[in-house]
């Protein structure tokens, strides 16, 4: 619980960093405070007194998980709290008493690197990265990579050109683009 407070506040630092001036207009933050659970994230269910309903539940492409008694629980685009909040509602409904759920992400779903890397795909996301940090997982840059900035595609469909210092979330698609000469 403690890791997942210090996860939040993180966060909450990272969107005001991100609140600033460019080129005269005010960006908004990439990153809300609340991180959105979505297909590939790995959560650690606790049902405390049930131990067949507690263990690791993997969000599927459609952002259900199928939790034994209640079935398929539609978590993707949700923050933990809300999550949390639906599988108690769901448990209490039928089948115990006053439910006591803990939720925990387990692991984080990958982020993707393309273009002028040594070794492009699919790398697990760790807290606090930044795309210098995905460089380096992915072999470092090619001699004919742009090496000051990149293209970075958010789980929102959303592209933009940032620096190699700037924050990726999970499930982000790094793309490295080739320099000119």
């Amino acid at each position: 619980m403690f890791a997942l407070l210090v996860f939040g506040a993180s966060f909450a630092a990272y969107a005001d960093e991100t609140s600033q001036l460019q080129g005269g207009g005010a960006i908004p933050a990439e990153v809300s405070v609340a991180y959105a659970l979505g297909s590939g994230d790995e959560l650690r269910i606790t049902v405390f007194g049930e131990p067949n309903l507690s263990g690791p539940y993997t969000i599927s492409d459609t952002g259900v998980i199928a939790v034994p008694l209640i079935g398929d629980v539609g978590l993707g685009g949700l923050d933990l709290r809300a999550a949390e909040q639906l599988i108690i509602a769901k448990l209490s409904d039928g089948y115990l008493v006053n439910p006591s759920v803990s939720l925990e992400i387990a692991a984080y779903r990958p982020f993707y690197i393309l273009g002028e890397v040594r070794r492009p795909g699919s790398y697990n996301y760790v807290d606090q990265m930044t795309v210098l940090k995905a460089v380096a997982m992915a072999g470092g840059l090619t001699y004919r990579a742009r090496q000051s900035r990149v293209k970075i595609k958010h789980g929102d469909g959303a592209e933009k050109l940032r620096e190699t210092s700037a924050k990726i979330n999970p499930g982000d698609v790094i793309m490295v683009e080739e320099r000119f000469f």
